[in-house]
């Protein structure tokens, strides 16, 4: 098995932009099992220089003994292989400049590119993307789920997936439940393992998640997104041509206000919102059947009226998600025809709809600031 001491040597005679080592811009190692996970810290000023270095290190540590694959990010130091650090010691790096890079041929065999996004956590978005990429192939489509939570990964669990993915031709293979590819960081990683990492290198890592995988001719992928507005989402927007947004919320007002703030970014890169789905929005007593709105009731309808985008529907509060969910068994697949189902089949039949219906945008050159 290969070693942090190893992968330096590997990249001692490889020289980024300047002659510098690529050993010498190591800001990080993480080793798990036979994935190698490296970040270097480079220049932004010549960002296709840096990139070019990323690839022949990857290159290089990938044909290391007992290496399987190998995902090398880049974080953006003051200046290559001399980082600025504060009065603790610590390096901080800012992020780079957006670039806009060439979409990966990867992705031209994918139809429509599906995010579902959230502006804060706890929403249920993780399950809802997980039933609408199932709701999505019992419409007969070729669909694909990437969980894009790298600090987060929830597609391990909620499928009740934890071998770690092969390598055929140099890409990673999906793996697969109830007939869609699925892809996360949380099946290269244990998933106690902790991913510490700067905004730069996930952004980085998303990028390779999107394009070193091999996923074949899909009519969708849906992409389970990260809460917030961040690095994760600006790296989607400028890198892949979405075809929609899914906005997840719950109905009480502090997690509309978020998802209001994540339907305005959305706008603001100019990708089509499909549609807010209520999350959450009623339970119903399994023993008398009396509803209660608990986090209140019709929020998200009323936001979506007022911004003038699709309401998609409402998802209970329900024990059976839970319970199937928490059990690596999605509701839409191993009970599609149960009352709880019905809902994410209703909701995946809308977006199927949209997408087929909705003028759709290369990716953007974004420039913020």
């Amino acid at each position: 098995m290969a070693t942090e001491a190893d992968i330096l040597k590997a990249l001692e005679n490889l020289y980024g932009p300047g002659g510098v080592s690529l050993a010498k811009t190591v800001s990080g190692v993480n080793l798990s099992g036979a994935k190698a996970f490296v970040s270097l810290s480079g220049d932004p000023a010549k960002p296709e220089g840096w990139e070019a270095a990323r690839v022949n290190a990857e290159k290089a540590i990938r044909a290391l003994p007992g290496v399987e694959a190998a995902i090398v990010t880049l974080t953006a130091e003051r200046a290559a292989g001399a980082a600025g650090h504060d009065h603790h010691g610590h390096s901080h790096a800012a992020p780079p400049p957006p670039q806009r890079r060439g979409m990966s041929p990867t992705l031209d065999k994918i139809r429509y590119i599906v995010v579902v996004a959230s502006g804060k956590g706890g929403v249920g978005k993780s399950t809802t993307s997980a039933n609408l990429a199932l709701g999505l192939a019992a419409q007969g489509w070729r669909v694909g789920l990437l969980d894009a939570d790298i600090y987060g990964p929830s597609a391990p669990r909620l499928f009740g997936l934890h071998e770690k993915p092969k390598v055929e031709g140099g890409k990673l293979a999906p793996l697969e439940a109830y007939g869609i590819k699925i892809m996360s960081m949380g099946f290269l990683v244990d998933e106690d393992t902790p991913m510490v990492w700067r905004g730069p290198m996930v952004a980085q890592a998303l990028t390779q998640l999107l394009g070193e995988v091999a996923w074949g001719d899909l009519d969708a992928l849906v992409v389970d997104m990260p809460p917030g507005t961040g690095d994760v989402q600006l790296t989607m927007a400028q890198q892949t041509p979405i075809a929609g947004a899914v906005i997840v919320s719950t109905p009480q007002d502090l997690a509309l206000i978020d998802a209001r703030r994540a339907v305005a970014m959305f706008q603001k890169v100019e990708a089509p919102i499909l549609g807010i789905i209520e999350n959450m929005s009623y339970f119903l007593c399994p023993h008398c059947g009396g509803r209660s709105e608990i986090f209140s009731h019709g929020g998200a309808r009323h936001d979506a009226e007022k911004l003038g985008v699709p309401f998609l529907g409402e998802a209970p509060l329900d024990m059976k998600i839970r319970e199937t969910s928490d059990a690596g068994k999605p509701v839409v697949g191993a009970e599609p025809n149960s009352p709880q189902a019905a809902v994410y089949l209703n909701l995946a039949a809308k977006v199927k709809t949209l997408l087929e219906t909705t003028k759709h945008r290369a990716a953007p050159n974004i420039v913020v600031g």
